[in-house]
């Protein structure tokens, strides 16, 4: 082209006729070609300027264009089956945009389903239409019959329930059709199953005659599984039960290892009825040494399995004025911090147990009982030859009096679960419940300790185990007289109400009901005894 600046290239001048395909031959000799679909012709060469030009390229956009709306005059399977014979199908493009065409109609047929299931009789709608798959070349006539989309085939088939006017029934004699009929009923059954939650699968209830028993039981099943999956889902991110980690507890485990003051978490332990314990490698601490193995004690934030567990703190004075039952997270902080207090101080009184490294909320960091990432075995599950076992039970009698008259603590659920053996010797553990002697009901505890000590080693063959009331005496230096474990607990308490009289400063005369209550009982017994004496006397005298 003169003047445009544009080189014009001569179909032979630079680059020369395009050569044809070189035909090539397969395993048997047979001739091939490079397409799967069918023998194809070498392109007739052409020029640039051809190829530039707008008038070729409206031709073609017109060419497709007018096959375009040869598929779009119609829809199905059938009408695609009848296409297919006249087009030419050996174009994969052609044949991609019919599929894709069909799938997009179906996606809308679907879209709008669920749109009505959403809706329902709602006045406030919610649309899909951003979400539609409309082909942009669609024309308005074929959108159109895509209406008739919404109603399924089986639709058009079904009787069309009998209107009955707003008294009740049509008709007279045997041709009366109240409001009750059954297929009346159930058809409208049948279309309210759309007004259930989204999530509850109904199923395809066109054409159906639904019966009311079954739309109700339909009805409250899906209401208890909708409410039901809420609860599931808000108590999964707000709760820690079992060996799951809510999403609180998971971001301060974050930190901590992000701060290095661990350097890695391992799995689980233990699970408990107030805490999962975790392996972890520890890190460091500014210019403290984390221990290499720590155990990472995460108290659960339900309460569900551990109902009784404000008994051990709401009466502790350590606690006592922070102490909330409304808030379980605030408990759960509290309980963490006592079993933190209550390690100290065993450590300081060098009794075997774990020691603190640091607390964050209702997250204990301690030092791990064990070797290689095998925490050391409960004495419930340990074999132990006879002398260990009287080694053991020896232990545990100095540790329990140690704990009592050095710690001044009350372990409150020592058994032979919360005892380890490691390297033959007992530890101690799981003191969130231990108790002063000043708690209300710390000899009871005791009593119960003791009771459990008993229980176990006994059943271990242990020679000369002290009975439950002698272990007490021995631990308590107190004296209650040997008997069941009634008449021992009756005995316990009625100490303990006495010595919470002392504590409150109040003697039993200060004490107004019952000294006025013994008082006027003295007085009755003197009295019919000065009156049977009496009576004596009379009987002599005649």
């Amino acid at each position: 082209m003169e003047g445009s600046g544009i080189a014009v290239l001569e179909p032979n001048s630079v680059t020369g006729p395009v050569p044809a395909p070189v035909p090539t031959t397969n395993a048997w000799g047979k001739a091939s070609s490079s397409s799967p679909w069918k023998t194809c012709q070498a392109p007739a060469p052409c020029s640039l300027e051809d190829v530039m030009s707008e008038e070729l390229a409206k031709e073609l956009q017109e060419e497709e264009k007018e096959t375009f709306q040869k598929l779009t005059a119609g829809s199905g399977p059938d009408f695609l089956a009848a296409q297919t014979d006249d087009l030419d199908v050996s174009d994969d493009l052609l044949l991609a945009q019919m599929l894709q065409r069909e799938f997009d109609l179906e996606h809308d047929q679907m879209l709008r389903m669920e749109e009505k299931k959403v809706n329902g009789d709602s006045r406030v709608t919610i649309s899909f239409e951003n979400y539609r798959m409309v082909h942009p070349a669609e024309t308005e006539d074929s959108s159109g019959s895509d209406e008739d989309l919404d109603t399924p085939e089986d639709a058009w088939e079904q009787d069309t329930p009998a209107t009955v006017p707003k008294r009740g029934y049509t008709g007279r004699g045997q041709n009366m059709v109240t409001k009750h009929d059954a297929k009346i009923c159930g058809q409208k059954n049948s279309a309210r199953m759309m007004q259930f939650p989204p999530d509850f699968h109904s199923g395809d209830s066109v054409g159906m005659v639904l019966p009311n028993h079954v739309y109700n039981t339909l009805k409250v099943h899906s209401y208890k599984e909708d409410h039901r999956s809420h609860r599931v889902h808000d108590k999964k991110e707000i709760s820690t039960a079992e060996q799951a980690i809510d999403p609180k507890t998971r971001l301060l485990l974050y930190k901590l290892v992000n701060a290095e003051i661990l350097e890695c978490i391992n799995g689980s332990i233990s699970t408990g009825k107030e805490a999962c314990v975790f392996h972890a490698f520890g890190g460091k601490m500014g210019d403290l040494l984390v221990p290499n193995e720590c155990a990472i004690k995460v108290f659960k934030t339900t309460l569900n399995e551990f109902r009784t567990r404000d008994r051990y703190i709401k009466e502790d004075f350590r606690f006592k004025d922070r102490f909330s039952k409304l808030n379980p997270r605030k408990i759960i902080k509290l309980w963490a911090e006592k079993e933190m207090h209550n390690l100290n101080r065993m450590r300081r009184a060098g009794i075997p147990c774990p020691e603190v490294v640091l607390l964050r909320k209702h997250i204990l960091v301690m030092s791990f009982i064990g070797q290689n990432q095998q925490p050391a075995k409960k004495l419930k599950d340990i074999q132990l030859s006879a002398d260990q076992w009287q080694q053991a039970y020896a232990q545990c009698l100095d540790l329990m009096c140690r704990m009592y008259r050095d710690c001044h603590l009350i372990h409150a659920d020592l058994s032979e679960y919360n005892m380890l053996w490691h390297n033959g010797q007992i530890w101690f553990i799981d003191v969130s419940q231990s108790v002063e002697p000043q708690h209300p009901h710390a000899l009871e505890f005791l009593y119960r300790d003791c009771r459990n000590v008993y229980q176990f080693f006994t059943s271990k063959g242990v020679p000369n185990v002290l009975r439950p009331h002698e272990l007490f005496n021995k631990v308590s230096d107190m004296d209650i007289k040997a008997g069941e474990d009634k008449d021992c607990l009756a005995q316990i308490q009625t100490y303990e109400k006495k010595e919470e009289y002392l504590s409150q400063g109040m003697s039993r005369e200060n004490f107004a009901f019952d000294y006025f209550f013994e008082r006027s009982k003295l007085q009755q017994e003197a009295q019919k005894a000065k009156e049977d004496g009496n009576s004596e006397d009379d009987n002599d005298e005649t």
